[in-house]
């Protein structure tokens, strides 16, 4: 029997699998992959596999031909190729005529979704919505009812694009398919829910929150999608340049202070304290978080989630903490006073605090900190470096293509070498035709020197810290972001996208 190490997408007929129940395959460790010359051929690992091929070949009548894998090879295979089979609109069609009111059934879980071919269109519709969510890197499904159809959009690379419109006659049921994943109360449709779904789409173990609130139209859901296999990135993983890295580690190492990342939602921020805590944590230290909500478990950190409707708030949480004698202390949010003086009182008394702010740029977040009610003096005592950052999504690499840029384009630049050429992608079946794939980041690192100690002492507002800094060598968004342009990374475009808002304010 041949032995084979790689199965391609094109060594594969598709149409051959059409009505093979993915259980099928899997249970018998089996894969049909074409029809060539009168023979069947199929990866197989082991006897069953091989009884499985021969009674489909026969059934084609056709002769078997095995040709031996190993295990890990056909079960990665087998999902991939499954999952790609699994497209929304297939199931469109069966809707129309079913019994609604019985639609929302209970759920087997841990199943794979893709082993749930079988049940009623409803619940494939959803199965086939979260697959091909999955399948795109969508971090989130937002299901929007409108007056006649219902909107399905996946939020991929931080933008959102339209998928599907079915009818709003299916909304209720789907909705309480949602509302019964997540454990939630189907009857109550008058009040916000929040909820969590685990769930194992082709091999992979996504932790789901799921947001429905009620809308004049009905109530709407978003899902957020968290993938447990993708993990927590490093530092080195997230764009950093070498400088601000190198600068940034150097920061973290301090056995106290508060270190702030800042941006707006969606930028990238609990990625990079989670990056922070993977390289802090070490068996000699103690370390602790107030999340809301928890996204990826960290093995060796204690993680507190938020609990508003028990009292558990950002500020008790961070209280309560204290008292379990920790070195690093990770706060998710700094959202009030309290929660803002307990951080500045614990960075005071000899320990490492990572938060987070939600402001513009790294100037912006030492006025939003004295505009809570900290004393200037506390703020400047207790800062050691602001990172703020956004993230860019990145010139897909398969239809990546240079230009000449515009007179527009390049007055945006002001470079003091003009670039004659730029780059774009023209959109290709890789990128689904956006000419962008993937996703880094773009920062901007304050220090905490004394120049700038002294000057948020003395009240002075944002810009005029800012201007003081650039003249010391500070390095702005925008700045480190036309690296990025010239080098090929990303777009004008793409950067005006992210920078825009506070470059008009």
């Amino acid at each position: 029997m041949d032995t084979i190490t790689k199965i391609k997408d094109e060594e594969i007929e598709f149409s051959i699998l059409k009505d093979i129940p993915l259980s099928f395959v899997k249970g018998n460790l089996f894969l049909p992959l074409r029809r060539h010359e009168g023979e069947l051929l199929g990866a197989v690992v082991d006897n069953r596999g091989l009884l499985a091929l021969r009674d489909m070949a026969r059934n084609l009548n056709l002769k078997p031909r095995p040709l031996q894998a190993n295990e890990s090879l056909i079960l990665d295979t087998i999902n991939r190729i499954y999952s790609q089979t699994s497209k929304v609109d297939e199931v469109m069609g069966d809707i129309k005529g079913e019994d609604l009111s019985m639609i929302a059934t209970e759920f087997e879980s841990p199943k794979d979704l893709l082993e749930l071919k079988e049940e009623a269109p409803m619940i494939r519709l959803l199965n086939a919505v979260l697959m091909e969510a999955v399948k795109e890197n969508a971090s989130d499904i937002h299901i929007e009812p409108y007056e006649k159809v219902i909107d399905v959009r996946f939020r991929v690379d931080g933008i959102l694009n339209k998928v599907l419109a079915p009818p709003k006659i299916i909304h209720d049921a789907l909705i309480s398919r949602i509302k019964i994943l997540a454990g939630l109360d189907i009857s109550e449709r008058r009040l916000p829910q929040d909820g969590r779904i685990k769930l194992l789409i082709g091999g992979k173990d996504i932790d789901t929150r799921v947001s429905i609130i009620p809308t004049a139209m009905g109530e709407r859901a978003v899902l957020r999608l968290l993938d447990r296999q993708v993990g927590v990135l490093n530092l080195e993983m997230l764009g950093l340049s070498d400088a601000i890295l190198r600068k940034f580690k150097q920061y973290l190492s301090r056995p106290n202070g508060i270190i702030l990342v800042t941006g707006p939602t969606g930028s990238g921020k609990t990625t990079t304290l989670y990056g922070s805590l993977l390289r802090l944590n070490t068996e000699d230290r103690n370390i602790i978080t107030v999340e809301d909500p928890v996204e990826y478990q960290l093995s060796g950190i204690g993680q507190m989630q938020v609990n508003t409707k028990i009292g558990l708030t950002f500020s008790s949480g961070l209280r309560s903490i204290l008292r379990q004698d920790p070195d690093i202390l990770m706060v998710g949010e700094i959202r009030d006073f309290v929660t803002a003086e307990i951080a500045v009182h614990a960075s005071l008394t000899g320990h490492l605090v990572l938060s987070t702010l939600h402001t513009n740029d790294a100037p912006g977040a030492v006025a939003r900190l004295i505009d809570m009610g900290i004393e200037p003096f506390l703020v400047a005592s207790s800062l050691i470096c602001i990172l703020a950052q956004r993230l860019v999504r990145i010139i897909c690499p398969h239809c990546k293509e240079s230009y000449v840029p515009s007179t527009h384009e390049l007055a945006y630049l002001n470079a003091d070498n003009p670039p004659e050429r730029l780059y774009r992608g023209k959109g290709c079946g890789k990128c689904m035709d956006k000419g962008y794939l993937g996703r880094t980041g773009i920062y901007e690192l304050l220090e905490i020197t004394p120049d700038i100690r002294t000057m948020i002492s003395e009240r002075k507002d944002a810009q005029t810290i800012r201007t003081a800094a650039i003249q010391s060598g500070f390095r702005t968004l925008q700045s480190n972001a036309l690296e990025y342009i010239l080098n090929g990374t990303t777009t004008i475009e793409e950067v005006m996208r992210v920078t825009q808002k506070e470059s008009d304010e």
